[in-house]
């Protein structure tokens, strides 16, 4: 605050020391974003963006949601500065996405409130119960009681019990079956959220572990000319026309053991081989990729038949490892991080309407496929990330037919 720039680097880097000793990634990620403040004032953008990306590295280990949001708005300003535009957007991108997946921690609020009435549903469950056994241990003792005196009065007795017995389990039932119908619903709207796997952990334990998976396959759709597209439908329109498509997605992945991970605008996100490796191989992500455009063509026949408006869609995949798990507190939700995510990204972006673009290293998961065929596109300039080697990817019509073409 003072203007002395070399003793608040002095005392922060002692600040940095301090925090790094106690192994602190969160006290460690807020120091290298004071130096980089620092060094931001000194002038020296390189400087400030590579401490700033030390403090990103470090927020990412805390698991500082919020710190990281913050961290990708910074970086993207000084690149921005800096006239580096395709690292400017790379950085507004994972800033939108973070932001995205910190707004969704909203759903933990809801979970949180189900779960603790469904407990307090239980707890009453059991109370009741109790008290029927007592009751019914009461009738025993009476009968024996009133036996031995005068059976005119036991038999009265009996019944006024009986009666009573009746309707408190009656009671009994009514609330077994309320609490039946409330953890349905919890457990429904929880497995809607979430993986089944992932959903069944947080009931297990409270908690979900984040897991690695070295081989998932990362599916991404995107409509062509959507924006012109929502300037000539109205809204009711336009969602409409969204939902029918997502709805037929959904139930694709679902046929081939897909997980979806969420939508963003007209984008879907999808991705096989987690949180069960064992189901949606890249085979099955593949082939679910073409039952999407298959879907897609035969929507667009019908609506042209029609004289309406119509969708087309570019599909792009990438086999790779990927991080998943549950981000934030409010509104959460399952996610996956890592590079893999973005060259999917760049596989969509760079494929063709109609069309399933894939990478090299999916093409060599799936290239031996006999009811899939492939069009060698070779290295095609993909935005950030240079030239990637990319294959169109087809139905295979007959498995006589040459299955690879060079274009």
């Amino acid at each position: 605050m003072e203007g002395d720039l070399d003793s608040a680097e002095y005392f922060q880097r002692e600040v940095l020391k301090n925090a790094k000793a106690h192994g602190d990634h969160s006290r460690i990620a807020k120091a290298y974003s004071n130096l980089g403040d620092i060094a931001g004032n000194r002038g020296t953008k390189r400087s400030t963006i590579a401490l700033y990306d030390s403090a990103m590295a470090e927020a990412r280990l805390a698991n500082d949601l919020s710190l990281q949001v913050t961290l990708e708005g910074v970086l993207t300003g000084k690149f921005k500065d800096l006239g580096e535009m395709d690292q400017a957007y790379d950085h507004a991108v994972e800033w939108y996405y973070l932001n995205d997946s910190l707004l969704n921690s909203e759903k933990v609020k809801v979970l949180t409130e189900m779960q603790a009435k469904y407990e307090a549903s239980q707890k009453a469950k059991q109370i009741l119960e109790l008290k029927a056994e007592n009751l019914a241990s009461e009738l025993e003792k009476e009968q024996v009681k009133r036996t031995r005196n005068i059976y005119l009065f036991t038999g009265l007795g009996i019944v006024g019990l009986a009666i009573g017995l009746w309707s408190r389990l009656r009671f009994v039932d009514r609330s077994r079956r309320a609490i039946r119908k409330e953890k349905n619903i919890s457990e429904g709207l929880l497995h809607n959220i979430l993986p089944v796997e992932v959903a069944n952990e947080i009931k297990a334990k409270g908690y979900a572990d984040v897991k690695e998976f070295e081989v998932a396959t990362v599916l991404f759709t995107d409509f062509k000319g959507f924006t012109a597209m929502s300037e000539k439908l109205s809204a009711k329109e336009l969602v409409s026309e969204i939902d029918t498509c997502f709805k037929a997605f959904d139930g694709i992945v679902g046929k081939y053991g897909i997980e979806k991970i969420k939508t963003i605008g007209d984008s879907y996100m999808a991705v096989g081989g987690l949180p069960d490796a064992l189901r949606g191989d890249p085979r099955a992500t593949v082939l679910a990729a073409l039952e999407m455009q298959a879907f897609m063509k035969g929507y667009k026949e019908k609506r042209k038949a029609e004289g309406r408006l119509y969708f087309e869609m570019r599909a792009g995949l990438h086999t790779g490892p990927v991080i998943a798990g549950i981000v934030g507190v409010k509104k959460y939700a399952y996610d996956i991080w890592s590079d893999t995510v973005n060259v999917a990204s760049r596989m969509e972006s760079s494929g063709a309407v109609g069309m399933v673009n894939i990478s090299a290293c999916t093409y060599e998961m799936v290239k031996d496929a006999p009811d899939l065929r492939f069009i060698a596109r070779g290295a095609v300039e993909a935005k950030g990330k240079g030239p990637m080697a990319m294959y169109f990817v087809e139905q295979s019509e007959a498995m006589k037919e040459p299955r690879l073409h060079e274009v």
